[in-house]
Parts: C-alpha cells; sequence; structure tokens
C-alpha cells in the first residue's frame, strides 16, 4: 500500500469514527458507499490473565502480583451482507478487502487492566495499568504489575480478586472506492472506515494467605517506677493456624528502658495457647510517668522446620509517678529519736542515782 493509500485509509477511518459519534458535523467521503457493507463478522477478543509464580503469601506482607494475559479470541463466523456482482471488478476488489480487515476484530486494543478487592484485609495500592495491543493467540510481552498488601491480622484463606479488562475492539469495517486500476488490480482510491466498541472482561485473581502461627499480646502486668525499675510480665498467645517451635521472645528496651534480661524462653505455642514472659526492667530516674510501648519479636521454628521471625509486636505497658514518702514520716521520725534519746538519757541517770 502506497503512502497515498494509507492517508486515505487514515483520514477515512478517523471520519467515520466522528461520523458515528457526530453525525450533524462529520460527512462521509464522496467515494465512500456506507451501503456496501460486504460482511458482518462474529466473535471478537477474549483475554485471559494468568498469575505468575506462587499464590502464597504470608499476613503481613506488601507484594507485586506479576500478571501474564494472553489472546485467546477467535472469528466463529462470517455472515455475508452483499456479494459483488460479477465482472464489478472493484466491488470484487473491494469485497475482497473488507474480508481482510473483518479478520482484525479479535485484537484487543488499549487494554486498561484494574485490580480490586472487596475484603477489608487485602488492599490494591496500584491503580489502573495499561496493557497495550494484543492480537490473537499473542501474549503480553511484560507482565502487568499490582502491588498489593495484606494486613497483620489477615485470617489464613483463599482471597479473590477482582480484575477489569477494558479495550475497544473491531465491531465492523466497511470500503469504499471507485477508482480502478486494470493493470494493477487495485483500487486506487480505496477508503476503509472502521467502527471500534468498548468491551470489558471480569475475571477473578486468586491469593492465598498461608498457615502460620500469629502472635498476639492479651495481658500485660507489672509496675514500673522511675528510678526502681521492675518486673514487666507479658502473656503472649499464638492466635495462627500453626504450631510455633521453641519460641523465644526477645524485647526491645528503649528509653526511659534498660535490661541486662532482654528475652524469654516460650517454648512450644500450639494454635490458642498462652505463655507468660518475664522482663527485669530498669527505669532512668527521670522518666515522666505516662503509658510507653515496648517492641518485641519472637523467634521460632515453624511446621517445616525452618526458622521464623514474628513480625514487630507491640508491649503496651506504663511507668508510674514516683513513690512519696507519706506526709509528715520524716518529721514524726525525727521526734520519735529525739524522745527515745530523752528517755534513754533518763533512764541512764535514773539507774546512776
Amino acid at each position: 500500500m502506497n503512502t497515498k493509500n494509507g492517508l486515505f485509509i487514515t483520514v477515512t477511518t478517523l471520519l467515520i469514527l466522528c461520523w458515528a459519534v457526530f453525525p450533524a458535523q462529520a460527512a462521509i467521503p464522496d467515494n465512500f458507499d456506507i451501503s456496501k457493507n460486504y460482511y458482518s463478522v462474529y466473535g471478537g477478543p477474549d483475554l485471559n490473565a494468568t498469575l505468575i509464580g506462587d499464590n502464597q503469601y504470608s499476613r503481613g506482607d506488601t507484594v507485586t502480583l506479576n500478571l501474564n494475559m494472553m489472546n485467546k479470541g477467535e472469528i466463529s463466523g462470517f455472515k455475508s451482507e452483499k456479494d459483488a456482482d460479477i465482472g464489478e471488478y472493484t466491488d470484487q476488489m473491494l469485497q475482497q478487502s473488507e474480508m481482510q480487515y473483518e479478520a482484525q476484530a479479535t485484537t484487543a486494543v488499549g487494554i486498561l487492566a484494574t485490580l480490586k478487592s472487596d475484603n477489608p484485609n487485602i488492599k490494591v495500592k496500584s491503580g489502573s495499568q495499561e496493557a497495550g495491543t494484543l492480537q490473537q493467540g499473542k501474549e503480553s510481552a511484560s507482565p502487568t504489575k499490582f502491588t498489593v498488601e495484606i494486613n497483620k491480622d489477615t485470617p489464613a484463606g483463599i482471597y479473590p480478586l477482582t480484575l477489569d479488562l477494558s479495550y475497544q475492539y473491531q465491531s465492523n469495517v466497511q470500503v469504499g472506492g471507485d477508482d480502478f486500476d486494470s493493470t494493477t488490480g487495485l483500487v486506487t482510491n480505496k477508503e476503509v472506515g472502521i467502527w471500534y466498541e468498548n468491551k470489558t472482561q471480569t475475571q477473578t485473581v486468586n491469593i492465598e494467605v498461608k498457615k502460620e502461627p500469629h502472635f498476639e499480646v492479651t495481658n500485660v502486668t507489672g509496675d514500673l517506677y522511675p528510678d526502681e525499675g521492675g518486673m514487666l510480665y507479658v502473656t503472649y498467645k499464638n492466635t495462627g493456624e500453626e504450631t510455633a517451635k521453641d519460641a523465644t521472645v526477645r524485647v526491645s528496651a528503649a528509653d526511659p528502658f534498660s535490661t541486662t534480661d532482654d528475652q524469654a524462653y516460650l517454648g512450644t505455642l500450639k494454635p490458642g495457647d498462652s505463655e507468660v514472659a518475664a522482663f527485669d526492667m530498669d527505669v532512668d530516674d527521670t522518666a515522666t510517668p505516662k503509658p510507653y510501648s515496648l517492641s518485641s519479636e519472637i523467634f521460632y521454628e515453624d511446621s517445616d522446620g525452618h526458622d521464623q521471625t514474628s513480625d514487630t509486636i507491640k508491649i503496651n505497658t506504663e511507668v508510674m509517678a514516683a513513690k512519696q514518702s507519706l506526709p509528715g514520716f520524716e518529721l514524726g521520725t525525727g521526734i520519735t529519736f529525739v524522745a527515745l534519746a530523752t528517755c534513754f538519757v533518763m533512764f541512764r541517770r535514773k539507774k546512776q542515782n
């Protein structure tokens, strides 16, 4: 096809599209006969997205989902709307040309992928992603990526995500022209009109949150005072679905706390089991009496024998106000001492007499 013919086709396509939307503002080219629609085609694109790699993740993860797309579209049939008369070479050439264009109806043009989650524990952080144009039988050159955040308290299980794939496809083609070159057998002023329609396909992409131990602090006791500290007792519960073997907890002491006793052995915690960890905490003498939060982690062996580390587990505690002497305690003590000393002196004099 030469440049001139290509220009005719491009311009006519744009005009026909504009005519379909704004019939009062755009005219069909003179050489284009809207009545000469030789074929109607049945079928179109059929997109299918597949998650690349493992679909199992841990609670608390932020992951990137890689979706590969394939167009399995097909032409299911043609319907002849008009046959060219024998000897009408221009019409015959236009009819053959339309058939070639109609075969492109399976191409998905301008794919826009949108991933959504209906579960508040699973959040899709990425917006809609452009996935280009995909011909029949072809796979995407690169995966379409979505970032997904899994809440750290998400129960184990299967979570369906909804994937919407919106695109345009060629729904109809018509050709026109009346300048037939008998030497080349071509219509030299051929013009092509292409009608596109919008389509959205929806499918489900499943991800799985794995069964694992999960730990929560269910109780905290212990009185901590400035310049004194004290024992802190923390109850940890395995609220997950799997057993944690040889579990050890370590607390991270930050101002105003310090400790040389930052680890405690919890042992084996089955789902639902609780264990108390005791920490000997020191508190700075300038500590302000108020609530504080400490961080802790649990190291354990999973059901496959692999060493694991939990997410950070917060310990909410409080520094109490410094202990105060009772009013008049020091004065009363002094008076008592003076009285006892006076009695002692009088007793000795009496004994000497």
